[in-house]
C-alpha cells in the first residue's frame, strides 16, 4: 500500500512488521538484513493457504526483490504468533515457481499479486523441491 497522509494503516501495519522482525533476529541472534520477515495473519487459519507476494502496484517486491538469505512467515491468528516458518530465499523461491500460476490480487486495494499455497503442499513433494536447483549440487555429490 502506498503511504499517504490519510492512510494510517501503513504505518501500523509497518510497525506491526518491524517490531516482528526485530523479534525473529532477535530470537537468531541474526542481523536483520539476512532476514525477511512477513507476517500473515487469520486468512491462513481460514483458508489453509499462504500468501507470497511478488509483485506491489505492478512493480516486482516482496519475494521477487528480497536479498535477504531467509524467509520467515510468521503464521498469527490476531496479535498471537502461532508459527513460524523458516526458508531459505531460494528454497521458497522455487516452490513458489510451482504455484506460479496459482495467484491472486489481494491486500490494501488489491495491489499485491500473490502466489497461492496451501500448506499442506509444502510437506508433500518436498524431495523434488529440494533437488532442484543448482544450490543443492554440492550436497547431491555428497550423497551419492
Amino acid at each position: 500500500m502506498k503511504p499517504t497522509k490519510k492512510n494510517s494503516k501503513f504505518d501500523l501495519d509497518l510497525q506491526y512488521g518491524q517490531k516482528r522482525e526485530q523479534r525473529v533476529a532477535s530470537l537468531l541472534g541474526a542481523d536483520k538484513n539476512k532476514i525477511e520477515v512477513k507476517t500473515e495473519r487469520d486468512w491462513w487459519y481460514k483458508t489453509g493457504n499462504i500468501v507470497i507476494e511478488i509483485e506491489c502496484y505492478g512493480k516486482p517486491s516482496g519475494l521477487s526483490v528480497t536479498e535477504s538469505d531467509y524467509w520467515v512467515h510468521i503464521l498469527a491468528i490476531g496479535d498471537k504468533d502461532y508459527c513460524k516458518l523458516f526458508f531459505e530465499v531460494p528454497t521458497l523461491k522455487r516452490i513458489v515457481e510451482k504455484y506460479k500460476d496459482k495467484w491472486r490480487m489481494l491486500g490494501d486495494n488489491h495491489a499485491s499479486k500473490c502466489i497461492i499455497i496451501p500448506l499442506k503442499d509444502l510437506f508433500i513433494d518436498v524431495e523434488h523441491i529440494l533437488t532442484r536447483g543448482e544450490d543443492n549440487e554440492e550436497e547431491k555429490k555428497v550423497t551419492d
